[in-house]
């Protein structure tokens, strides 16, 4: 709709009219199980004669008015904004009107939860979807005071930024057609909260219904802070409560500590939603977090591990982003790469997770090198035009090469330094917003150094730059001279400055041993390293020793050569991960086989303890498998590889985080013509294998990868969804059916996600993940052109959370063909006028297809 892609100029020209004191926003949600009642009363200032507009996306507005004048809604509001002329000094904006409940996981989403009928609800807001529940100036730098008050079943829990207060029984109205009540017990009651202090209203949240809570308390520097965790009741014997207050608690002292700053509002509640499209949100006070972080099954201690890191990261927030916030989404890296930061270095200092760095360069800086290596790269300081722009930047640059960049320069300027210049920051601009140049000028005045140049070549350029050591010896084995190259990105001649550890490594029985480290600044297109002249070559020679560098590394030839020899000889897991990330960036590059590298996880896998790694590696396998291999053998190298994968899985440790996680990828790799029987009796409880739980997660991997294979009917997922009567459940139903190689349950996914719009955010992705498992690829080939054919009347109906979705998980990219990067590239061509953001995702996937045609051509050469 026009008016709704709020751009930078129009916030920034809105900010110097207008000077928001105060939201009053009165809700009801006990209308009807579509939309409820929104009333709010804007009170703020304006230059005196000017015109404004606020946002409010609504059903409809019953009425208007602006200083007590009445306002023809029919003339000033559009669906999405609201004109408002005429201002005064002062002024009082009154909206009421209609708002719709969201399925989609933005504005206010309503969920009804099958296992007993209740209604759920919860906000997710950002980035701009305050304007789903209320009439609001949606912008971060308008920050101001909400009071809510609200109406609800009176066996709801009512939950906000404020405290909850009690509840005041009302009289329930008498229904009409138009307003119908909503299920359940018909006794109404009103919760009238406190303002909240000065805040972005994309930070505000509402979340009501018979949620279950658990309440504890927190010791901060300003006294008791009251602690809740919320769930569905459905849910309630899955919840580990205790673990999660523990944690919580733990990063409340240390970020106080570190911050050297009270935790800023009155109490934190912790809210685990359905339908989520996120892992968390940091709601202040009231944070989010999405439902798969409750285990209803065993789950790896990555997974585990992650959700610890979720719950840290999302109370970072409350500084960083709530506390002080950016002024506008160009630096919304302000947000996400310090609270990524500050997160990760408190699980490595304060909790069992004392590798949580490792864990960080093995799965955060993938990420982070796969996102800086598309079309779409941008600079961590991102240029953002418009809400389209930020909507699609919350990406692996944002927030894990945001947060490497960080870890460099605490390298750079030391900690003491680095953790005075956010203090100063936090006490000058509390409850404000700030740029760049404010951090940085704390920074700077902490440090003693000037960052300019450091801030233009790190947050300010885009790319990732390589290096590689070029050593040569002489013929007694000793090294003559060696030299770090660095490369920059294609296409780009940023030269940056790099603090690396070198590390020396001597293969003993074994193992590789570290016999030696150096530290040097890598500042030049060639860096010499006199240290190295004159000593015995190593056996390998590991450039970013201890991940200090956000760059990718290369081993040279010698060094390869006892890499590939020795796959299990790192002692510690943070070398190996260096280099198989070195050898996954090789084979992404097409500078090395895709076979190759299959041969090389096979044998890494073996042992590792390292549950990240683990999936990380188990991941790239699968990748490589279905797109890197050269189509000519591929067939027959991944039949291979799933009976070495079912074998390792034989052999794990029982009931160890390796064995869940080897059945799994046996499971993703099953095709039609193999053999089922073992994944059937699995099922069954025909076979067992010792240690394995077969629970209600695994019984879907198993069921899935039969489906996928052909091995199971419609009947069959029908029954363990009914055994399984959950939104879970349902899920993994819809991703079953998706999976079933026919072409008739490939249209029929199609159908139900593109065809139609009803249904809800977690179940379009559902399908989508089971269509796109396409255990023979010219099952999807008749979607190449469909898919490219509704981009563009798809993205214009659907709100940016399904839009990207589905433009995520229903293209075809396991045909992986020229056909599909040359159809993909001519949409691109003759749509070059297209909604940016739906030009950056197609041109991601673009980006996929590309590279893996490049990996196929490298691997077809012995």
């Amino acid at each position: 709709m026009p008016g709704k892609n709020l751009t930078r100029a129009e916030a920034r020209d809105r900010a110097a009219l207008v000077d928001v004191d105060r939201y009053d926003i009165a809700l009801d949600l006990t209308t009807s199980d579509t939309t409820f009642r929104s009333s709010t009363t804007i009170t703020f200032s304006a230059t005196q004669g000017a015109s404004t507009f606020v946002d409010f996306i609504a059903e409809s507005v019953q009425s208007l008015t602006l200083n007590g004048a009445v306002l023809d809604p029919a003339t000033h509001f559009d669906g999405v904004r609201i004109s408002v002329p005429g201002l005064a000094e002062q002024n009082t904006l009154v909206v009421d009107g209609t708002a719709r409940y969201m399925n989609t996981g933005e504005g206010l989403h309503r969920f009804v939860d099958p296992v007993d009928g209740e209604v759920y609800l919860y906000t997710q807001f950002e980035v701009a979807d305050s304007r789903r529940m209320y009439a609001v100036f949606e912008q971060p730098d308008l920050k101001a005071t909400f009071a809510f008050t609200v109406t609800a079943p009176a066996h709801w829990q009512v939950v906000s930024v404020s405290p909850t207060p009690e509840p005041t029984p009302e009289p329930t109205p008498e229904s009409t057609p138009e307003s119908a009540p909503v299920e359940g017990d018909d006794t109404r009651a009103t919760w009238v909260f406190e303002p909240t202090p000065r805040m972005s209203s994309y930070i505000t949240a509402l979340v009501a219904g018979p949620y279950d809570v658990v309440r504890d308390t927190a010791t901060s520097r300003k006294g008791e802070i009251p602690l809740g965790i919320f769930c569905r009741r459905s849910l309630t014997e899955y919840l580990d409560a205790d673990n999660i207050f523990a944690l919580t608690k733990t990063g409340f002292a240390w970020f106080e500590e570190e911050f050297d700053c009270e935790y800023p509002f009155a109490k934190y509640d912790q809210l685990f939603t359905p339908e989520y499209n996120m892992g968390a949100m940091e709601n202040a006070g009231a944070v989010t977090i999405n439902e798969i972080y409750i285990f209803r099954a065993k789950v790896t201690d990555a997974v585990v591990e992650r959700r610890a890191l979720t719950i840290l990261h999302e109370l970072a927030h409350m500084w960083f982003g709530n506390l002080v916030t950016m002024r506008w989404w160009d630096d919304l890296w302000l947000n996400e790469s310090f609270a990524e930061w500050a997160s990760t270095t408190c699980q490595a200092e304060a909790t069992q997770w004392s590798t949580a760095w490792t864990t960080f360069g093995t799965h955060e800086k993938d990420w982070a090198y796969r996102q800086d290596q598309l079309s779409s790269t941008h600079p961590i300081v991102a240029p953002i035009n418009d809400l389209a722009d930020v909507e699609v930047n919350f990406d692996g640059i944002t927030y894990a090469k945001g947060a490497s960049v960080l870890k460099q320069l605490v390298a750079h300027v030391g900690r003491e330094p680095f953790v005075a210049g956010l203090r100063h920051y936090f006490k000058k601009y509390a409850w404000g917003n700030t740029t760049l140049p404010d951090l940085l000028g704390e920074l700077s005045a902490t440090s003693g150094r000037d960052l300019t140049a450091w801030s233009r070549l790190w947050l300010e350029t885009a790319g990732v730059n390589t290096l590689r050591p070029v050593v040569e010896t002489d013929d007694r084995g000793r090294i003559s001279s060696a030299v770090i190259e660095q490369l920059c990105a294609p296409g780009y001649q940023t030269i940056r400055p790099h603090t690396i550890g070198i590390g020396s490594y001597a293969v003993q029985e074994d193992r590789l041993v570290r016999t030696g480290r150096i530290e040097i600044d890598v500042t030049a297109e060639r860096t010499e390293v006199p240290a190295l002249v004159g000593t015995i070559a190593p056996d390998l020679l590991l450039v970013n020793e201890d991940d200090l560098a956000y760059a990718k590394i290369r081993l040279d030839e010698r060094s390869l050569a006892t890499a590939l020899a020795y796959p299990r000889g790192f002692v510690d897991s943070l070398p190996r991960s260096l280099v198989m990330a070195a050898l996954w960036d090789m084979t992404r590059d097409a500078q090395m086989r895709a076979s190759d590298f299959v041969d090389v996880v096979l044998a890494s896998i073996p042992g590792e303890s390292d549950s990240t790694l683990l999936r990380t590696m188990l991941t790239q396998l699968q990748t490589a498998v279905g797109s890197y291999l050269d189509p000519s053998h591929r067939e027959e190298v991944r039949s291979s590889v799933l009976g070495r994968v079912h074998d390792l899985a034989g052999s794990a440790e029982p009931g160890s985080d390796a064995q869940l996680q080897l059945v799994t990828a046996y499971a993703a790799l099953l095709r039609p013509a193999d053999d089922t029987a073992y994944a059937r009796e699995l099922l069954q409880g025909s076979a067992a294998l010792a240690g394995l739980a077969v629970d209600t997660e695994m019984r879907w991997t198993l069921l899935t990868a039969l489906a996928a294979a052909g091995a199971a009917t419609e009947a069959e997922i029908d029954a363990e969804q009914e055994r399984d009567n959950t939104a879970t459940g349902r899920e993994r139903a819809a991703r079953a059916l998706g999976a079933m190689p026919t072409a008739e349950r490939k249209a029929a996914a199609w159908r139900e996600a593109i065809e139609n719009d009803g249904l809800p955010n977690s179940v379009v992705e559902a399908v989508g993940m089971g269509f796109g498992r396409a255990s023979d690829p010219d099952l999807l080939r008749p979607y190449v052109a469909r898919y490219h054919d509704m981009l563009e009347s798809m993205w214009s109906s659907r709100t940016h959370a399904i839009g990207e979705a589905i433009v995520l998980w229903f293209y075809p990219r396991a045909l992986a063909d020229q056909d599909l990067l040359t159809a993909t590239q001519a949409w691109l061509d003759g749509h070059a006028d297209a909604e940016p953001a739906l030009v950056r995702l197609v041109a991601e996937n673009r980006d996929g297809v590309a590279r893996a045609l490049a990996a196929q051509e490298r691997d077809a050469r012995v």
